[in-house]
């Protein structure tokens, strides 16, 4: 066997997406990966995104991003809000989230979501990352 560093292509995406299927078949599971992107905007100005993904029954949020001069204006939680609203309905157990030391882990916990975890970064303090999930039951 030969092991080597490739780049992703539709052929190698077409591959883990049937042995993923398959995998997930046997266990009597669905993954069904859903992308999501949610903006903000006043007027044509964009001022917020939040983007992430569902799959098994989990939502995960990937990047909340709000606009510099927009900041501590309440955009961020309502992004954050509106991903709630838009799933109530449908039977997802969590949110997820991860962020850095040096981003938003407070704006997280004042979201309602919980502390999981903490991987300290001993080169980069900066970059040490919380985990934090929001059960939705």
């Amino acid at each position: 066997m030969k092991i080597e560093k490739a780049e992703s292509n539709d052929f190698i995406k077409t591959f883990i997406e049937n042995e993923q299927t398959r995998y997930e078949n046997y266990h009597e599971l669905k993954c069904s990966y859903t992308p999501f992107c949610f903006i903000a905007k006043t007027g044509n100005v964009l001022v917020g995104v939040i983007t992430g993904a569902t799959f098994f029954s989990e939502i995960y949020i990937d990047e909340l991003v709000v606009k510099e001069t927009y900041r501590g204006k309440g955009i961020g939680t309502q992004l954050v809000n509106e991903i709630q609203e838009y799933y109530k309905e449908y039977d997802f157990n969590n949110i997820n989230c991860c962020t850095n030391e040096f981003q938003a882990p407070g704006f997280y916990e004042k979201c309602g979501f919980e502390l999981e975890f903490v991987r300290t970064n001993k080169v980069n303090p900066k970059l040490t990352k919380y985990f934090y999930v929001k059960y939705l039951h």
